[in-house]
């Protein structure tokens, strides 16, 4: 079962801003993120853009900075759930590694997907080590599904946005969490979801266990 972060974990806004307000270019990404969203930029140029507002800051400094990032309710009892059920709970993200990393240690996710940022020393360095849109997002989850032995159809995604409509369309179940236009377009019939709490998608992931014990 694959999750995404920013816009769905995360509610209201991105990792990325978050932490771009302590690193003092918050104005400048969350414009660049609304160009993303509309198709005037891609994941590429928004990276940059981001990766250069961390340099010399210390790996150490950012993961203090992550116990304040704003999350939905009911993510352990939501990813507990996914385990208790013989669902595998990976993170499907463009949020750059330290956040996934984070996030699954913090929850107990399987793994996570995203961009890397350059690290020398401790400190970020202001540039990209590895590049990772929406297309790459899909792969991972896809790779990741057949190192499990899971064919996609077997396979789920929540997400909210832009970057997950490739991966949308190519897992069995899709569910759009307070997501955009597109996404609820793009999502399984009737598998839109509203809510501040990660557990109301449960009933709908449901369905991904009657239809493979089908």
């Amino acid at each position: 079962m694959f999750f995404d972060v920013d816009g769905t974990l995360v509610p209201g806004t991105s990792s990325s801003v978050f932490l771009a307000g302590f690193l003092g270019h918050r104005e400048e990404l969350a414009e660049a993120e609304d160009g993303y969203a509309s198709g005037a930029l891609d994941n590429w140029q928004v990276s940059e853009l981001d990766a250069a507002g961390w340099a010399g800051v210390s790996v150490e400094r950012v993961s203090g900075w992550l116990d304040g990032l704003p999350l939905v309710l009911g993510i352990a009892e939501s990813v507990a759930w996914c385990r208790q059920n013989r669902l595998v709970p990976v993170l499907a993200t463009l949020a750059w590694s330290p956040v996934g990393s984070y996030l699954a240690q913090r929850f107990g996710f399987h793994s996570f997907s995203g961009p890397r940022l350059e690290i020398t020393d401790r400190r970020f360095t202001g540039r990209v080590a590895h590049h990772f849109d929406e297309h790459d997002k899909r792969d991972f989850a896809l790779g990741r599904a057949q190192e499990l032995g899971l064919a996609p159809h077997s396979c789920g995604a929540v997400g909210d946005s832009r970057s997950d409509l490739p991966l949308f369309a190519s897992v069995g179940l899709s569910v759009a969490f307070n997501a955009s236009a597109d996404a609820r377009a793009a999502a399984t019939a009737t598998a839109t979801v509203d809510d501040e709490d990660l557990r109301s998608v449960l009933p709908v992931l449901s369905r991904l266990l009657t239809s493979v014990a089908g």
